[in-house]
Parts: structure tokens; sequence; C-alpha cells
């Protein structure tokens, strides 16, 4: 069942204008039937799974999608390689044959610094500080020809693929604090040096917890002054390389996610419309303590002012 939520005029640059509106739904059952969306783009993270376990109902919720004929690509600011990002989803229990592909952050990352068909990979040097994984495992740069450095004053580029650690010439990587690798940063501010964040994600939902990413340091390196170029979510990159993988137009498909800044924005940006679920990573701030459990109407619409992110839909969670 569908409902249109009210709107109300909003004040600001646009003098009164009418803020965009969204309808709220029970489940995808209605936009699966009418057929009009042939490619779903999925977040993963905060609508599929918890990052421990598969959230309820979404499972069966991708079979019947799957049934009423949907291209479905998982689109995530994972800084993993596609391959891992679909053995994980295996792991947890979901059917890879379900998904017609996957792109991550990683993947375009990787992609790009190999092929270097890009004007702006092109002119990067090969020498790089690494911002890595520990915990969770490094990220390997195997197959990049890249040379990874301690010393700020050696590197052509900064990469970042985690929080965690910084990298070492051997591929190990060197526990660090936030507060160690925001030092680093403010040295590679003076130097100039160009970031890549291969993911994107400020924070992300684990086990309804909220864990700092990639971008959280991005973010500081661009009030730095620092250059940052951003492989994923909200960047256009990678919503067109899911509908280069789909063989779909803007007005064919349709993004599923749980960011208002990151899934929410870039598919306004892309011209896609989108489905925001609202019990994932600001389950917090709008009050939701339960899954399903339905949020105010004003408070999304506030959030969605506050960070300037239209959906097309509202869910409270990944259901049928």
């Amino acid at each position: 069942m569908a409902a249109r939520c009210s709107i109300s005029p909003t004040s600001g640059a646009a003098g009164g204008e009418l803020q965009r509106v969204f309808r709220c739904l029970d489940g995808i059952r209605t936009l699966a039937e009418s057929g009009r969306y042939k490619a779903w783009f999925l977040d993963q993270f905060g609508v599929l799974h918890d990052g421990k376990k598969p959230y309820q109902g979404a499972i069966s919720t991708l079979e019947k999608l799957a049934s009423h004929g949907a291209k479905m690509v998982v689109i995530s600011n994972s800084s993993r390689r596609a391959s891992v990002t679909m053995d994980k989803l295996k792991d947890l229990g979901f059917d890879p044959h379900l998904f017609h592909g996957t792109i991550t952050s990683g993947e375009l990352t990787h992609q790009f610094l190999e092929r270097r068909d890009d004007p702006w990979f092109a002119a990067l040097g090969r020498s790089c500080v690494h911002m890595t994984w520990s915990g969770r495992g490094a990220i390997s740069l195997d197959g990049l020809n890249l040379q990874v450095v301690r010393n700020v004053e050696d590197a052509d580029f900064l990469l970042a693929h985690g929080t965690e650690a910084l990298g070492l010439p051997s591929g190990d990587p060197l526990p660090m604090d936030l507060d160690e690798l925001e030092h680093i940063l403010e040295h590679c501010a003076k130097r100039k040096l160009p970031m890549i964040v291969a993911n994107p994600d400020y924070v992300t939902v684990e086990a309804r917890a909220l864990r700092i990413m990639p971008g959280t340091l991005a973010d500081k390196y661009e009030k730095l002054g620092g250059e940052v170029k951003w492989m994923g979510k909200p960047d256009k990159v990678i919503y067109k390389s899911a509908m280069t993988m789909a063989a779909v137009d803007a007005s064919d498909c349709i993004t599923v996610g749980d960011s208002l800044h990151h899934d929410i924005r870039g598919a306004n940006a892309a011209g896609i419309d989108s489905v925001f679920i609202t019990g994932g990573v600001h389950a917090t701030e709008l009050g939701l303590g339960s899954f399903g459990e339905v949020a105010d109407v004003d408070a999304v619409r506030a959030l969605g002012r506050k960070l300037d992110a239209h959906p097309s839909y509202v869910l409270p969670a990944f259901l049928w």
C-alpha cells in the first residue's frame, strides 16, 4: 500500500518553492508490480544486511523482485573489490544468481588506477601513502604497479581504503587510530597531495552500531584544503557504471539506499529515482529504535532538507 506524504512550502533561496514530494510505502511490491523500473541499484549495508546478518525479509524480497524480471545490481561504497563483496553476500545467505552484477567503490578505484585512461588518473605518479584496514583485513594493491611509502615526502598521492591502519611497503597494515591518521592528512595537505577515497561513506551500519569510514577522512582532507577524488556515491561515476552494466538509461532504473547524503543525493545528481530506507544509517537521527518502525514524515522531510537529498519513495526497511 502506498500513501502520498503531505508537503508544505519551504523558505529559503527558492522563495517558498515546494520541496519534492515523496511517497511513503510499507514495501516495494507496488513499485515492482508496476514494471516501471527495469533495473534496481541496491545498497548493501543498511539495506540488505547490517554487516553481520541479513535484515529480516531481505532475502525473500530479493527473490520476489527477481521473479518480476528486475535486473538487480549491488551498488556499494565498499572499498573491497566487487568479487569480495559478492562472496560476502553469499556467505550471509544471499543467492549470487539473483544479482545482475556488483559495482563497488573499491572496484572502480582499482579499475581507474589500473587502466589510467582517465586524464586525472593518468597524471598521477606511482608512489602513495595508503590508509587501509587492519582488523577487517588490509586491502591488496596487487596488479596496480604502485609503491606504498611511509614517508609523506616520498608520496605522489594519498589513497584511502580504510580508517584503521597505515599500509606498509610490505603490504602489512600498521594499526593507527583516527587521530594518528588525521595527523598524516595534515602533512599530506601541506604537500598538496591529491587524495583518492575508495569508500566515500562517512559511517556505516554494523550490527546496529555506526563505524567511521574513509569518507570521514576525505571530508577532513577537503576541509584542510586538499583535493579529493570521490570514487563512489554520491559521485555520478558509480551510477554511470551501474547503468552501463545493466544497459539502462536513468529513466529505467531506481536506487535503494539508507544514506541520504550518499545514496539519495547521488541518485538525485544522476537523475535516478530513489527509495530511502529509514531504518539504516539515519535510524537514530530519526528516532527509530526497532527494525521496521515507521519514521515520522516531518522528521524525514527535515533531514532531507538539511542534507539537500530528496527521495522519490520512503520505506522503513527493504521489505516486499
